[in-house]
């Protein structure tokens, strides 16, 4: 017969090594097995190896194409469904911009017609090419070159758009010349991706091995971790890739770099708790198998708990409209449980394997007392605890000012121009085009009607304000439907163009009997963010739901999971306040993507819960047997280096998407680092410690350790 052993009964004696690992059985005595380990790691390097080939292809399904991503239900999308049949939905304009401040020369003329001319025999066209158009005010010209780039426009785009920027660059003689619109803003979105899986990888390795190497001090543990996440990471690929090869699942390039950025954080995190529970068994047992089984037996609860948070709050993105955001929640999910799976088998496995000395200069010794009692964790709580209320009252009250902060944040969405860090030429040409131009050439609106009434809707669209009068289309008509176009005066991605578009809709939908819908680059972004704007309002309470039923079943009681949900939104709220004025007053961004609020939330709400799980499920380990209130200093005292190590971590490799030149990721970097360290830092150590030692057992109710008698923390 076997006997248990808790982390807390030492070995009596030394015994064989090998014996004391079959004392826990199950799961976590197979990974740790004396035999079984080589096992582990063979299974391991089979499924690397066919993983490796699926993996390496994720870049081939990636779409980044706007219209992909809408609802179906969005009148932009129903727009495009019929748009098919008058005009190709592949079309890519690249509006050629040419200004001279002192005004086009006869020369500059020439040059610019010219070029129109050579656009014109380019064989990727998709339509006729459209000017030269010289601006009134003789200052600057344009044309505009249909293309039709095929499926892969995002990728191909930036070789196109170079080689026409050449183009007009050759012989221009000081005339300045840009590529902007539709294409050229492409190109600009795929340079900026462009080896963004390779940069975010070896970006985030960089901080994972600098923040190992002073964690532990060790030249050779941090290695571990880095290959075990490595082989989550291929392996998760492997899988995303079979889904949106022949699932339909959306996966986009930021998504598959924030998946990188995910999974090495996330895996990092559970193979830190991992180590810090193995080095204690290390010290309680001569057996290293028999360490590390007791360690996986009782560290996996929390792991696996924290996975399964995560995991849940990705997927409630399976209800969001938005199919680019509904398709992260899966990539996201898939990311976690890889990442789990390898760090409760695989590493393991290697770490048992290798033995202690993976943990040179500083080996954990049978026998060696556990520094968690008389350490800096120990002391912090011993301190919080002479005051817990006055702490807890304070704290809460800081993080509710820096929320208000929030209320300077401006999510209604990034124009092309505020997409981007430093001057692009697509943006530099867009502002040349609305100096001189009708702004929206290149993104008209598309209109579609019965052809009965296109008439009357036509006249509509001449009478429109914001509408270029003179653009408006003939309408075509085509069995049941009539499909109209027109220029927009302002540029494609301003808030006057989205009023126009507005103001537009509003009009022709008044046509009776017509069934009019309007379309185009406008109308997608608009809908876009309208829809982003209602994931928000449904996802956020969806998550909170879900993250609180997971704590409920988890710690066994009620107070404890509504607490820690508390405090996490009120951590979210100061990382959204102070990150809204670094924004403002540090970056220069006057605005945030419209998505933004919601992955700031799916990802703090989710992520940060983490280390409140670590800490509170040690604490109610620990309180079985000594009470709440001095579970809680050892549960801090146990658990406080690892947690703030995992954090760092984590929000290290989040930082990593500050140094990108896409705004957008570079706020959801900011914000979840800032927001990761607030809660490993603040909100677990100080406010939920706090709590725990003013409630006491009052943190389980109604759940029987509520009943159990408490005992006086001890005196600091």
């Amino acid at each position: 017969m076997t006997r248990s052993i808790t982390p807390h009964q030492p070995v009596d004696s030394p015994e064989p090594e090998g014996i004391g690992s079959r004392r826990v059985g199950g799961w976590a005595g197979w990974v740790a097995g004396r035999r079984s380990k080589y096992l582990v790691l063979a299974l391991w390097l089979v499924a690397m190896v066919i993983a490796a080939g699926f993996a390496g292809r994720l870049g081939d399904v990636q779409t980044d194409d706007v219209a992909a991503t809408l609802p179906g239900s969005a009148e932009s999308t129903r727009v495009l469904d019929v748009q098919t049949s008058f005009a190709s939905t592949d079309t890519l304009p690249a509006v050629v911009v040419y200004e001279r401040t002192s005004g086009l020369t006869e020369a500059d003329r020439a040059k610019v017609t010219a070029d129109a001319q050579a656009f014109g025999q380019r064989p990727d066209l998709d339509g006729q090419v459209v000017g030269p158009l010289f601006a009134e005010d003789g200052l600057a010209a344009q044309i505009v070159v249909p293309l039709n780039l095929g499926d892969d426009s995002f990728n191909m785009s930036d070789d196109v758009v170079d080689a026409m920027t050449a183009t007009a660059r050759q012989n221009a003689d000081g005339l300045s010349t840009y590529v902007a619109g539709p294409a050229g803003a492409t190109s600009d979105m795929s340079k900026a991706v462009n080896g963004l899986d390779l940069t975010l990888l070896l970006a985030t390795m960089a901080v994972v091995i600098v923040i190992l190497l002073i964690t532990y001090r060790s030249p050779i543990l941090w290695l571990f971790p880095l290959i075990s996440a490595g082989f989550a990471l291929v392996g998760a690929q492997a899988i995303i890739y079979l889904l949106a090869r022949y699932a339909d699942l959306t996966v986009t390039a930021d998504g598959a770099g924030i998946l990188t950025i995910l999974v090495f954080g996330a895996g990092t995190d559970y193979a830190l708790l991992l180590i810090a529970r193995y080095r204690e068994e290390l010290r309680r047992h001569t057996d290293r198998h028999e360490a590390m089984a007791v360690a996986l037996h009782r560290s996996s609860p929390a792991v696996i708990a924290s996975a399964a948070t995560v995991t849940a709050g990705m997927l409630c993105l399976l209800f969001a409209d938005m199919n680019s955001t509904k398709g992260l929640g899966p990539v996201f999910a898939i990311g976690i449980v890889v990442g789990l799976a390898v760090m409760l088998t695989l590493f393991p496995a290697l770490l048992v394997t290798v033995g202690r000395w993976v943990f040179w200069p500083v080996r954990p010794k049978h026998g060696s007392p556990e520094p968690t009692a008389s350490g800096r964790w120990a002391s912090i709580g011993r301190r919080i605890a002479r005051r817990p209320r006055l702490i807890w009252v304070v704290t809460a009250a800081a993080l509710a000012a820096l929320s208000a902060g929030a209320l300077q944040l401006d999510a209604s969405g990034l124009t092309n121009q505020e997409s981007f860090r430093g001057q692009h030429d697509s943006i530099t040409g867009e502002e040349v085009l609305a100096r001189h131009f009708a702004a929206g050439v290149g993104s008209p609106v598309a209109v579609i009607s019965r052809p009965g009434q296109a008439a009357e809707v036509r006249s509509t669209l001449t009478s429109t304000p914001g509408v270029d009068a003179a653009s408006v289309t003939e309408p075509v008509v085509q069995g049941d439907r009539a499909y109209l176009e027109a220029t927009l005066t302002d540029p494609a991605d301003s808030k006057a163009a989205y009023d126009t578009v507005d103001r537009l809709r509003d009009r022709v939908h008044a046509v009776p009997g017509a069934d009019a819908l309007v379309g185009g680059d406008t109308a997608i972004k608009l809908d876009v963010q309208r829809a982003t704007q209602r994931d928000v309002s449904l996802i956020v309470p969806i998550v909170s739901l879900v993250v609180l039923i997971i704590l409920i079943l988890l710690l066994r009681a009620l107070v404890a999971p509504l607490l820690l949900i508390a405090t996490v939104a009120l951590s979210y709220g100061a990382a959204l306040g102070v990150s809204a004025l670094v924004f403002k007053y540090v970056f220069g961004f006057e605005s945030s993507d419209s998505s933004f609020p919601l992955f700031a939330f799916v990802f703090l709400v989710s992520l940060g819960i983490d280390y409140n799980i670590f800490l509170m499920t040690r604490v109610r380990e620990e309180a079985l047997r000594l009470g709440t209130r001095p579970a809680t200093l050892t549960g801090l005292a146990a658990t406080g280096g690892v947690i703030t190590s995992a954090g760092v971590v984590l929000a290290g490799t989040f930082a990593v998407l500050t140094s990108l030149p896409l705004v957008q990721l570079v706020q959801i970097g900011f914000a979840v680092s800032f927001g990761i360290l607030l809660d490993t830092l603040i909100v677990r150590s100080v406010l939920v410690t706090a709590l725990s030692l003013d409630l006491g057992r009052y943190m389980w109710w109604p759940s029987r350790l509520f009943r159990k008698a408490d005992e006086a923390a001890p005196a600091a």
